[in-house]
């Protein structure tokens, strides 16, 4: 006779199984000239066109891991293997994708509620860029490596979309605009100013506290890149700001056998978003053994916006083809800055582990920064830099010629030298406190910091620190702040592993963060409350295997 423990312990078990199976998927696709069969739960490494898995660990990691794998199996030309990839994808995240769309929808849709004419110019000039980039890849192909690259990630592209319509139930299915609104989410940052200047917020008129707001809900993101002492390691770390909304995150691991003499990455990880075939915070380790973040800038200077085209790539196209075809970090900005949109500004940061030698040097390229504004593009190798301890960054421009042309002298007149690249907050912080940094753990550590309610340099603001919890403003607070953090060093870079955090950082003493109906936002499919810890993630293959 069962004991009622054990008939307990077993319905345990089986829903614990059950969960399991609903969050963890596998399968392969099988295609040609983009017809596509999939097979579930079937992992054919000899024979399909792409493989992989898809873990839902959102609700008890704080993150989902996305493996795929694609050309390993019979032979199929690189279109073929790019656009398998985004099927597979497509299909095994379909209502993360469907979920992480609404959410972001209530967000841009609040920019033009007031205005329909900006959704219609904001599609207009998608379609517009969409078509300019498609008619240049037909005209420059096959001899042209940069147009080819150009159509790998367009078809990678369109196999995402083909691969969700095949899944997504009739009441969950998106258009065309949705994908182009998902994967050009950095993009729209400035595109929807660029369309409509006149709602734009006048700086020159703003109270102090205005500016201080504006600038923590426009100012995306953290970046330190630290060198210990001696050489004996070297850290990597990016904590996203954005709004929580955000927060549906996926951290993607990509191995693509395309056969290209001109492709120098062909396995990339890096932290995302269901639908995105990038990063957009970003995080990217990188199989020509480099490693890419970046930082989001403002754009004071708002006539720079008249140079916004859509005869050009967007920002997320033009840091793909950077990724994959770059061997160094020049020749990442080389190849960045062609076709500049205008949208998006960020600066990146680009270390190449090939330059560094542990214990023993580190050679001139191995840190290149490329700040990018509407029509221009500055880069350069800042190693020297970095060979003192380290590199922060922290939504201002580090070239001299970005940060005047940007307008960050005439902001700073105006609103003070907190907003300055020495002496804003963030600055003064990671310079007072990157020689505690001396292993993983203090590594994390900094960038999760936040004890607003002591530093003197935060003044009693808490986003005027590393990690912003912007919901704990007392001045205009909000469901936005950094939410994750990712750490890297030298040897698990090469690797391609990372450890990761979801959610608001609970600093020094700061409550988690609790969804509330106070915030009136969309957050389908998101925890309730974020207090997860970090959690290590590398690809389940090595070479396809």
């Amino acid at each position: 006779m069962v004991t009622r423990k054990l008939e307990v312990f077993i319905a345990l078990l089986v829903f614990f199984s059950q969960a399991n199976a609903d969050n963890y998927t596998s399968g392969s696709v099988y295609c040609k000239n983009k017809q596509c069969t999939y097979k579930a739960g079937v992992l054919d490494k000899t024979g399909a066109t792409a493989y992989g898995t898809y873990n839902n660990t959102l609700m008890e990691t704080g993150w989902g891991i996305l493996d795929i794998n694609s050309g390993y199996g019979e032979s199929a030309n690189n279109e073929d293997i790019m656009f398998a990839a985004g099927y597979l994808e497509g299909i095994v995240t379909q209502r993360q994708i469907y979920q992480h769309y609404q959410n972001l929808l209530d967000y841009f849709a609040s920019k033009w509620q007031d205005n329909p004419k900006v959704k219609m110019a904001v599609m207009n000039f998608l379609n517009d860029q969409d078509h300019f980039m498609r008619t240049m890849i037909q005209k420059y192909i096959p001899e042209s490596a940069y147009w080819r690259h150009a159509n790998y990630i367009v078809f990678h592209y369109d196999g995402l979309m083909a691969g969700y319509k095949s899944a997504a139930p009739e009441n969950q299915q998106l258009d065309v605009f949705a994908f182009q609104l998902l994967n050009g989410n950095g993009d729209l940052l400035d595109l929807i100013a660029a369309l409509n200047p006149e709602g734009i917020p006048d700086w020159k008129t703003m109270t102090q506290d205005e500016a201080v707001s504006f600038v923590a809900q426009h100012g995306f993101c953290s970046v330190l890149i630290k060198v210990l002492g001696a050489y004996e390691d070297i850290f990597m770390s990016h904590s996203s700001w954005f709004i929580y909304q955000a927060t549906m995150r996926i951290f993607k691991h990509y191995n693509f056998n395309i056969q290209d003499p001109a492709t120098a990455a062909k396995r990339v990880s890096f932290s995302s978003y269901p639908g995105f075939l990038e990063s957009l915070d970003d995080f990217y380790l990188l199989g020509s053994k480099m490693v890419m973040l970046q930082t989001t800038n403002n754009i004071f200077n708002t006539d720079l916006y008249k140079q916004v085209t859509s005869n050009s790539l967007l920002a997320w196209h033009r840091v793909r083809l950077a990724n994959m075809m770059a061997h160094s970090g020049q020749e990442w900005a080389t190849i960045f800055a062609q076709f500049n949109s205008g949208t998006y500004n960020n600066q990146y940061m680009i270390v190449d582990l090939k330059k560094i030698e542990l214990r023993k040097y580190i050679l001139d390229g191995a840190l290149w920064v490329v700040e990018q504004i509407p029509g221009d593009v500055v880069a350069g190798d800042t190693t020297p830099i970095l060979r003192t301890g380290y590199w922060p960054s922290y939504n201002v421009p580090f070239f001299e010629e970005i940060y005047n042309k940007s307008g960050y002298p005439g902001f700073v007149a105006k609103h003070g030298i907190d907003f300055s690249y020495q002496l804003a907050p963030r600055a003064k912080i990671f310079r007072r406190d990157e020689g505690k940094v001396v292993d993983m753990t203090t590594m994390k550590k900094i960038m999760r910091y936040n004890d607003y309610k002591q530093d003197p340099y935060s003044e009693n603001n808490s986003c005027n620190t590393i990690c912003c919890r912007g919901d704990l403003r007392s001045v205009s607070p909000g469901p936005f702040g950094c939410y994750d953090t990712k750490v890297s060093n030298f040897s698990m870079a090469l690797n391609f592993q990372a450890d990761i955090i979801n959610g608001p950082t609970t600093g020094t003493g700061l409550p988690p963060f609790q969804w509330q109906s106070k915030y009136q936002v969309s957050h389908v499919g998101l925890p309730d409350v974020y207090n997860f810890d970090f959690v290590s993630t590398f690809p389940q293959w090595k070479d396809g295997h």
